[in-house]
């Protein structure tokens, strides 16, 4: 007989610790609300009055984890927040991020299952991770080649991550954007002796509103080709070679002619050759 009380009391003490399953409740609010900011009303979606949360000792008990999130204002029965919620710094990157905080009442005891989904908003820019690429291209590169960039990323999700970009007009390049996949586009052949290096803007813009941007700045280097032969700076005749410390049979003629290409500044070379004696 002992045993079946004890048993009927025990079976007791589960049923009420699980009462309340059907009345768990759920919110949905923004990240990043003040401190003290409403979620909901506790009394009113459970049907109690208010002072009835008072009598119980109504408290908000943490599930797993040391922070408490929501507290409940004993007076009016309202949740509130109580401390800072950052959904980045929670979940990361993860598609939803969800809280979990237990409601208890006592006399008698209850359990109420809180759930708390907290909503991203548009907080945080793309970032490229420099400030500035730096890319070499040779001047003989063909028009179309491809040159990958490094993507941006944004904390936010969903649409209030990096949706777009955009690379300021410029006379060489242009924008190949698929996916998560960034390649600048050689519009127009490179030429060096006109223009060594070039400085492009890019831009990433999330979808959030307001709309949110990053930039980084891509200098390009274009690097040196053998398209140019060397050219006299002016033209050169027989009669115009000053025959220098001719001796018996030969002659050594130095001559010094400038090239077009701008990183060097004169060649020396020397040909000799015979005077015949006839």
């Amino acid at each position: 007989m002992d045993a079946n009380i004890i048993i009927f009391h025990l079976c007791s003490f589960v049923f009420l610790i699980l009462r309340g399953a059907d009345g768990d409740m759920s919110y949905s609010f923004p990240e990043e609300m003040k401190r003290g900011s409403v979620i909901g009303n506790i009394a009113k979606d459970l049907g109690l009055q208010t002072g009835a949360l008072s009598n119980r000792r109504a408290r908000i008990d943490t599930d797993g984890t040391d922070k408490r999130y929501c507290d409940i204002n004993l007076n009016n029965g309202e949740l509130v927040v109580a401390d800072r919620i950052d959904r980045e710094g929670l979940c990361g990157e993860k598609a939803s991020c969800v809280l979990k905080q237990e409601l208890v009442l006592e006399n008698p005891l209850e359990l109420h299952r809180i759930t708390l989904h907290i909503q991203d908003i548009n907080d945080n820019s793309p970032q490229f991770k420099e400030e500035l690429i730096n890319i070499e291209i040779h001047e003989s590169a063909d028009r179309g080649a491809r040159f990958v960039i490094e993507e941006a990323h944004d904390a936010d999700v969903g649409q209030n991550s990096v949706q777009q970009y955009s690379l300021k007009k410029n006379d060489n390049f242009i924008l190949a954007a698929n996916g998560n996949t960034i390649e600048l586009v050689l519009d127009k052949e490179l030429d060096r002796e006109k223009q060594k290096e070039i400085n492009l803007l890019l831009t990433a813009l999330d979808g959030g509103s307001p709309q949110r941007s990053g930039t980084v700045v891509i200098h390009v280097t274009v690097l040196d080709a053998n398209d140019n032969a060397p050219v006299f700076s002016q033209d050169v005749t027989p009669n115009d070679i000053n025959l220098l410390a001719c001796f018996t049979k030969t002659c050594l003629v130095r001559l010094l002619f400038t090239p077009l290409f701008s990183h060097i500044d004169q060649i020396l070379f020397e040909c000799c050759f015979f005077l015949l004696p006839w």
